[in-house]
């Protein structure tokens, strides 16, 4: 019977052990998914203060009506795919 006991105790130790790490990875996932998002987030404010920049220099410069050539390109080439 203690052979069966300590069988009946490994596995609860092993289910403990496996619930642990899986709880531990859990965490890890959700604090490098966080970080990813932030660190989107921040590329994104960050690229919205370059286009206005941009904009800044095109109204400086005097050209503040004309497109830029590189989005029509790709414009059109979505709408010939």
């Amino acid at each position: 019977m203690d052979g069966h006991d300590s069988e009946k105790q490994s596995t609860a130790d092993m289910t403990a052990f496996v619930q642990n790490l899986l709880q531990q990875m859990q965490s890890r996932f959700q604090t490098m998914s966080d970080s990813i998002i932030t660190k989107i987030d921040e590329m994104g404010t960050r690229i919205d203060e370059l286009e206005q920049s941009i904009n800044d220099l095109k109204n400086e410069m005097g050209i503040e009506g004309s497109p830029s050539p590189a989005p029509s390109k790709q414009k059109s080439a979505e709408d010939s795919a």
